[in-house]
This record gives structure tokens, sequence and C-alpha cells, in this order.
């Protein structure tokens, strides 16, 4: 009896060993997202919530700047700049993902944000860089967060610029824009004391709601005594390309929303892929902003203003209705942006100071007094250059193309070091996408530079 115990022992034992050296396809595959479901979430978001988010972290008044991104293209030559910028912008957000899963897999860390990724990256890179992970990271975070406070400068002047058009109507007077952009602070400070990323989902749907319903209604205008396509240039000229890229990279990028809703996401596997949250969203945005840019040039040439809503007549019910539709949804886009910023800031800054373990309630807890100070430092943004193509262009040339295209091609060839594909292919293909962002930081920033000074001067 003991010999047979012994013989069926060393059986299961075998049976165990050829177990663990030929795992099964299917346990292999799970093996692979294992990682990301040891993520920690209270409020996991669906695919769906996550295109929702994605759509409207994009979506939002960069696209009214399309036509004034074409007038400074060409009719056509914007067109298919606006798809080669959107496809460019689609490949980085990738390259920056999927850096981030390899590193997560890599080092079994269930997420990471853009700051990490650029940490880790480099202490897992090349030897002689490995040293620098915390400068990466920081400088990084610099950006990104510059990027979402100017961008909520740029949507506290729009609201301000439509809704206080309306109000001009209503009221037959004629207020500063700069009252209104202080009027509006109040509102802003009470939507950025929301901290739940899921709670917010139903904001970002009413918004991107809105947005479509006044879109219909500008380009009911639009289309109203379209001109022909031979009465608008095809090609301006090449002096005035660096305030169309400007314009059109400050629409498209959404960078700095992408890591924090994709680390938000159940089922993080799914934003990259070929028919998978990333690329839905990107097909959308960029045919809406084509589509938008496009048709509103063709429809007002040279009379083409900051937003295409400002050239909607405000005299009229309809025009007057989508004035108040853009600016409630980017009034609801606003904390989503501000979620951003915060999320890359306050953790560490609490942990300094100790506020951690602090159970304050109320609108003054530490975190609220946080966001209380972005909003104010976003309100003196908005207050001191209240002109949309000025800061919309500065904020494209100087921190979105640096942030949205230079820094996800340095950290694909860092993390791929040791393998960048035939011929160095990938190599190649990282260094022309960095000549791009670079030709783009310095034209663009002369150029925005010029444009934020004749605001100042009065000059238009």
């Amino acid at each position: 009896m003991e010999g047979q115990e012994s013989r069926v022992s060393g059986m299961e034992k075998e049976i165990a060993v050829e177990a663990k050296e030929e795992p099964p396809m299917e346990t292999k595959s799970v093996d692979r997202n294992s990682i990301f479901k040891e993520r920690r979430l209270e409020h996991p978001t669906s695919d769906l919530d996550t295109l929702v988010h994605l759509v409207k972290g994009c979506l939002g008044s960069g696209i009214l700047a399309m036509p004034l991104a074409f007038k400074n293209a060409g009719l056509h030559f914007g067109l298919a700049a606006t798809f080669v910028i959107g496809l460019i912008s689609t490949h980085c957000v990738h390259m920056l993902v999927e850096t981030a899963h390899g590193l997560c897999r890599k080092l079994r860390i269930p997420s990471l944000t853009y700051g990490d990724v650029a940490e880790k990256t480099f202490e897992n890179g090349p030897t002689s860089i490995r040293g620098f992970g915390f400068i990466a990271s920081r400088v990084v975070n610099s950006f990104i967060v510059t990027v979402t406070l100017g961008v909520c400068g740029v949507y506290l002047v729009f609201v301000a610029s439509n809704i206080g058009q309306v109000i001009d109507i209503f009221t037959g007077g004629t207020f500063p824009l700069r009252a209104y952009i202080s009027c509006f602070v109040p509102v802003m400070l009470v939507l950025c004391t929301v901290r739940n990323l899921r709670l917010l989902s139903p904001f970002s749907f009413l918004s991107n709601l809105l947005v479509l319903a006044s879109l219909g209604i500008v380009f009911s205008y639009v289309f109203t005594g379209l001109p022909p396509t031979s009465s608008r240039p095809d090609f301006t000229s090449i002096e005035q390309l660096p305030a169309f890229f400007s314009t059109a990279v400050f629409a498209l990028e959404g960078i700095g929303v992408m890591m924090p809703i994709e680390n938000n996401m159940k089922t993080p596997q799914n934003f990259t892929g070929c028919f998978r949250v990333l690329n839905t969203g990107m097909v959308i945005i960029t045919s809406l902003f084509a589509a938008v840019g496009y048709f509103g040039y063709l429809r007002y040439g040279d009379k083409t203003l900051g937003s295409i809503s400002l050239n909607v007549p405000d005299t009229e019910p309809l025009g007057q209705a989508s004035k108040l539709m853009l600016g409630l949804a980017m009034t609801f886009t606003y904390p989503l942006q501000m979620y951003v910023a915060v999320q890359m800031t306050w953790p560490e800054l609490a942990r300094k100071r100790g506020w951690t373990d602090l159970r304050w309630r109320g609108f003054f807890q530490p975190e609220h007094v946080y966001r209380y100070v972005l909003v104010i430092f976003t309100a003196i943004l908005a207050l001191a250059i209240p002109k949309l193509d000025a800061l919309m262009n500065l904020i494209g040339a100087v921190c979105l193309s640096t942030a949205g295209l230079i820094f996800p091609a340095v950290l694909e060839t860092l993390f791929r070091y040791d393998n960048l594909g035939k011929f160095y292919w990938i190599l190649a293909k990282n260094m022309l996408i960095i000549l791009f962002g670079l030709l783009g930081f310095a034209t663009g920033m002369v150029t925005s530079i010029q444009g934020v000074i004749k605001s100042f001067s009065g000059e238009e």
C-alpha cells in the first residue's frame, strides 16, 4: 500500500510540473492583464463611461475655434492637415498608454499617472539616464498641470464671452468681458468641490448633448447662404501656419485627461486597440472638428472670430440659445479639466503636509481649499488674457505640442531602447514626431506671444 501511495504521489507531482511548464493559452492571456485587476477603485468607469469622458475631455471650446484655424491655413489644406494632426495626436496617446501598460506589466504596478510613466521609463531605461527619473516626472507633471489650468482659463473666457453676449442683449448694456469672467468664478468654485469622477459622468453626458445641440444650431446658420468653395483659398501662406498649428493642437489634444481617465477604467486593456475606446473617440472628435472648421470658415471667411459661436447672430432666439447651451456645456466641462490638475498635484501635497488622514467636513476641508486656489489662478489667467485666440494659441504652442507630441515619442523611444524595430523604424518615426513638435513649439510660441502683446495693446 505504501508503495502504491508513493507511486500515485509521484505521478501527481509529474502532472503538476507539466501543468506549470505548459500553461494553457487562455491563462497566459488572462495573466497578461491580471495586474490591472489589482486596481483599487471606489467608482470604476465602464468602457462607455470612459468614451463619454474622453469625448467630453476633448470636445471643449477648441472645436469652435477650428474655423479660425482654417482661416490661417486655407480651406482644403486645413482639412487635410486637421486629419493629419488628429492621426498624430491619436498615435501619441497610443504610445503613452501602451508604454504605461508595458511598465505596469513589467513592474507589477496596477496603474501609473503620466508623471509616473516618465519616472519609471527613465529609471528602467538606458543606464546613463536612470538617475533622472524624478526630474522627468516633475517636468512632465509641470507641463500637464499648466495645460489643464490654461484650458480652464480658456473655458472661463469662453463662458463669459458667450453668455455675456446674451445678457447684453436682454439688459441693453455692454458690460466688460472681465466683469463677466469675475461673475462666473463663484460657479466654478462650487462645481470644483465634486471629487468623484463617476459623479461627473452625468455632467459630461449632459455637456456632450448641449454641445451637439448647439453645434446643430450653429450649423443651421453656417449652411444658410453658404458660398462656393472657390471663394476661399485652398492655402493661405507659410507665415500663418504656426497659428493654424497652435489652434489645431489646442483643439485636438486631450493628452492631459487621457491617463486619469484610463486609470479610472474597470477594463483598462480596452482603452487601446483597433476598435476600442481611444480610436472610437478620436475618430468622432477629429471628424467633428474637421467639419466645423471646414464649413465654418467657408461660411464666414475672413470675418471668422475666435469662436464660431460668436459669429452667430445674438439678436435671434436660436443664436441666443446656442450661446447659452455652449456656455453651460463649458461650465460643466471645467470641473473635469480641474480634476486632472488636482489628481496630479494634491496627493503628494497632502502626503507632505500630513493632510491624508484628516476628516474635515464642509467646503473648507484642505482639498477643497486647494481646489479654490487653482480656480482663482485660472481666473487670474483669464482676466490677464481675455482674448480667446491668443490664449488658445499660447497654450497649444508651448504646452500641448510638448506634452502631447514630444514627451510620448521620447518616452516610447526610451522604453523600447533595446528593441526599436527593424532598421530602427520606431526611432525614425519618433524622431519625426519630435521634430514636428519642436517646429510647432518654436514657430507657434513666437506667433502666440505676438498675439498676446496685441491683445494687451488693444490691437486687432
